[in-house]
């Protein structure tokens, strides 16, 4: 899949974006700095986003001062982001659309989303917070920020530890070389002070769309409880806990992560929930519940659903925390109890191993 990379006029200078995929618009709030044409070249982050552009348009954006947008920037706060946000929308003329932001990036899309609510479809939040501030105590944060700002080399390399951190040299190096090229010492220091000022937890309340919050369990660049506190702010928001401790979303589990996105995205389509003790099942979940009712095992399910198995174990690990139950078992007795069907309820099950019908 290629990527198409446009501009687009904003109140602060030329905004580069790209294009990939087709379906109903997703727009993707990259988090601090990024650079659209080397991330492309990052396996896993391209696998990611193709994922989600076989369903998709999803449409991502360098900020101002990053990447292929105009440098230099002089303005670094939660409102030039958004007149960023908006130009490019309007840009773009979208009339209806999900926002998936990262980082600072779900900080801005959430604040978006409050005051637009006719305009978003549905809201993704991936590894954020309420509140920056609460990212690190005062002495850590100017820290990382003098360092950056007096060696930037130096600094790219400690923050890629931060948000990779067991990560192989070839990676951890790749990652601080991106980070160099997506900005200077100055604009990333001042992109990662904004990161610590902003401030939403007055506006999470106010969010009226579907959300999705997902957050690595043990991300040590912002802390799990920061993901679940901001959750818990958002009225009615779903909250998705990824295994790992890879910042970037893209870093592991990259097809688990896109798996769980779009059952979310097909569930606002639908408008298929099912409610549990702990939360709604997804279509997929649901689906997947049915075939461990008719005994089938994780690759067996995997083949007929089209989809990994990792992703098939993902959906067990999700439907076992939402039911309340540990073993295989409690789910077809659960199944057999709620009258879930299998892979389809108006049609027999297809024979694993055997070619589906088309």
């Amino acid at each position: 899949m290629k990527q198409a990379i446009r501009f687009a006029s904003t109140p602060g200078g030329r905004v580069a974006y790209s294009v990939a995929g087709s379906g109903p618009p997703v727009v993707y709030l990259l988090g601090w700095v990024s650079h659209l044409g080397l991330a492309w070249e990052v396996p896993s982050h391209r696998r990611f986003v193709e994922a989600l552009a076989r369903e998709h348009t999803v449409i991502r954006y360098d900020k101002l001062g990053c990447g292929l947008s105009d440098r230099p920037r002089q303005t670094f706060t939660l409102e030039s982001e958004l007149e960023t946000l908006e130009a490019l929308i309007g840009h773009l003329g979208l009339k209806r659309y999900t926002l998936f932001g990262s980082c600072e990036g779900g900080q801005v899309a959430a604040a978006h989303a409050a005051r637009h609510p006719d305009a978003v479809a549905s809201l993704l939040v991936y590894g954020s917070c309420a509140r920056g501030d609460d990212l690190a105590p005062d002495p850590v944060k100017r820290s990382v920020l003098s360092l950056i700002e007096a060696h930037w080399g130096m600094g790219s390399r400690v923050l890629a530890d931060i948000w990779l951190p067991g990560a192989e040299a070839e990676v951890a190096g790749m990652f601080a070389r991106i980070q160099r090229a997506a900005a200077t010492g100055e604009t990333a220091a001042a992109l990662l002070e904004m990161f610590y000022r902003i401030e939403v937890g007055d506006l999470l309340p106010e969010i009226r769309v579907p959300t999705l919050v997902l957050h690595r369990r043990d991300s040590r660049a912002v802390r799990f409880e920061l993901g679940r506190e901001l959750a818990s702010l958002i009225p009615d928001a779903q909250f998705v806990a990824l295994e790992g401790r890879m910042q970037p979303i893209y870093s592991e589990g990259e097809d688990v992560a896109a798996a769980t996105i779009l059952s979310f995205l097909r569930e606002r389509v639908s408008g298929r929930r099912h409610a549990v003790a702990d939360g709604p099942l997804t279509e997929r979940q649901l689906q997947v519940v049915g075939l461990i009712a008719e005994g089938l095992t994780n690759a067996e399910i995997a083949q007929i659903l089209g989809v990994s198995v990792r992703t098939v174990d993902a959906h067990v690990e999700h439907v076992r925390h939402k039911l309340g139950v540990r073993s295989r078992a409690q789910m077809a007795v659960w199944a057999s109890r709620q009258r879930v069907g299998g892979f389809r309820a108006d049609a027999p099950l297809p024979v694993p191993n055997a070619p589906t019908p088309r």
